[in-house]
């Protein structure tokens, strides 16, 4: 196997021209003859290249539109032929197939063109048929072909040929045919999730493509013997915590960054909302509040359960103000989400080395569609995200009491944030800020007792004369499968209470909601989070 191959002749064929002019230069220098298709040949000229066009080698002018230009013997045999093969070399001799060393090629925008929203035909024009082809004949003949797709990688090349002197090294071909694989799956995968889902509507297609992007490694996963990366997700528009502007603090953990998106997708619920602030820990939110400022809802969330609160994430519906961030570095935080953040606000968190401010600029829409995916053993489900939404107008009272106006806003709020609590999922709320969480317990019975106590040490933390549970709206993601729940509920000082219904035991259970003199919302859906 032969580690330094001379480049002589470089095929050009590129949709992004950036950086073009620096590499021209560095294969001038070393006597590259270059080749090109339209496009890219007509702006080698412009940079005072010599450039000899792809039908002038193939003998074959561009055709159909460009369509056809590089799907050629000529072509895929340059790129193709084993050099220190006889019979490919008999073959290239007899045929008149001069090889090529070097191809520096990058796609059609199909990606792009999908965003901006073009025309169904526009689209289709921009699949690239021969780039892919000319990238996967240059990659799988590697020890022989460099094949370059990225302009980032030009710098690498031009110092690789100036220290081998005009050659290219295998190590290096290596990396580049690896790279070109998993941009021709990427690019693919892209194409077939759009037939799939735009132009088919097929929710589940038979064969699924996936692809994403590395955004960074991280130094481990949950735990730090396991190791984890960032990925971004590949050919849709995305404005989530992957794509977040990290300001200031030390370095993300696996597990700041699953916490941080949860706090996002919570907050986001608020969007068009007074604001509001979340504080998260281990996923779940342990405290949410509404205010007339950002300082009143931080207090207010922070006093849900401010133990929980320590080492948490806090996320903002709003630009963050000095006054507020002072107040949310008095205790340990571990990233801060926000849109924007003023002048005193990233002061004032420049003073906590360690503190994570991440800047999304915006909120994601709640609403919006999309798909999660879970691993299992051996495979994995894939689901609709859950952006179901309820309105009052499709509430049912289904007790004798009907709700006050201020039970049924609470109840709507108590509802948002249990979408957002790991099940079996419990939320107290009080004037728009939670009074007591309770998530993930094998019953909700427990989870109604747990977020009752919470709320009982928060009344003793802070000297309130009674806990926020009294009076309170509760919500439960699931139906009660047993009075003993809304029962605790209804101990914990709760007065109206809303959950999915659908129990064999609806009848009992709205029995125990009347005796208690509650008032019950059925949503008729349901928010398991698992």
């Amino acid at each position: 196997m032969t580690d330094l191959i001379a480049a002589r002749r470089a095929l050009i064929s590129l949709s992004d021209k950036s950086g073009l002019d620096q590499l021209a230069e560095g294969l001038k220098r070393h006597g590259i003859e270059l080749v090109s298709t339209g496009g890219t040949a007509a702006k080698l000229r412009e940079l005072g290249a010599e450039v000899r066009d792809i039908s002038d080698l193939t003998g074959f002018p561009e055709m159909m539109d460009g369509r056809v230009k590089t799907l050629h013997p000529k072509v895929h045999g340059g790129l193709l032929g084993v050099r220190d093969n006889p019979d490919h070399a008999a073959a290239m001799e007899e045929h008149g197939i001069g090889a090529i060393d070097l191809v520096i090629v990058n796609l059609y925008p199909f990606e792009a063109t999908v965003a901006r929203g073009a025309s169904r035909e526009d689209i289709i024009e921009n699949i690239d048929i021969g780039g892919p082809s000319m990238v996967r004949s240059a990659a799988k003949n590697h020890e022989f072909v460099a094949i370059l797709t990225d302009p980032a990688d030009y710098q690498e090349l031009l110092t690789d040929l100036d220290a081998n002197s005009g050659k290219t090294s295998l190590a290096f071909r290596r990396r580049l045919a690896a790279k070109a694989y998993a941009l021709t799956a990427a690019y693919d995968s892209m194409i077939a999730q759009w037939f799939a889902k735009v132009d088919q509507g097929q929710t589940f297609p038979p064969l699924r493509t996936m692809s994403s992007k590395l955004v960074m490694p991280l130094r481990y996963g949950e735990n730090p013997h396991q190791s984890a990366a960032l990925y971004s997700a590949a050919g849709l528009s995305a404005s989530g915590i992957a794509q977040a502007e990290q300001v200031q603090g030390k370095e993300l953990s696996y597990n700041n960054l699953n916490d941080a998106s949860a706090a996002l997708e919570l907050v986001a619920e608020f969007r068009d909302g007074p604001p509001t602030v979340v504080i998260v820990k281990h996923a779940n939110p342990c405290g949410v509040a509404t205010g007339e400022t950002l300082l009143d809802a931080w207090n207010q969330a922070l006093a849900c359960d401010s133990v929980s609160a320590f080492g948490g994430i806090v996320a903002c519906n709003r630009p963050l103000d000095g006054e507020t961030a002072q107040a949310i570095t008095q205790i340990f935080t571990e990233v801060v989400v926000a849109p924007d953040a003023d002048e005193a606000a990233r002061e004032a968190f420049a003073r906590k080395k360690n503190l994570r401010l991440l800047l999304t600029r915006s909120l994601p829409d709640p609403a919006r569609s999309g798909q999660t995916v879970a691993v299992i053993a051996g495979g994995v489900l894939v689901q609709d995200r859950d952006n179901g939404t309820i309105t009052r107008d499709q509430l049912k009272c289904v007790t004798e009491r009907q709700p006050t106006e201020q039970e049924l806003m609470d109840c709507l709020f108590a509802w948002t944030v249990a979408k957002h609590v790991k099940s079996n999922a419990i939320v107290y709320a009080k004037d728009g800020v939670t009074a007591g969480i309770g998530a993930g317990q094998m019953n909700r019975r427990d989870s109604a007792r747990i977020a009752a106590a919470k709320a009982k040490e928060a009344a003793e933390t802070y000297g309130w004369p009674e806990p926020r549970t009294v009076g309170s709206a509760v919500a439960s993601d699931a139906f009660f499968p047993f009075a003993d729940g809304l029962l605790s509920a209804a101990e914990a000082g709760a007065t109206a209470v809303i959950q999915p219904g659908g129990s064999i035991r609806d009848d009992e259970v709205i029995a125990a909601a009347n005796d208690a003199g509650l008032a019950m919302l059925f949503t008729g859906m349901r928010h398991f989070r698992h």
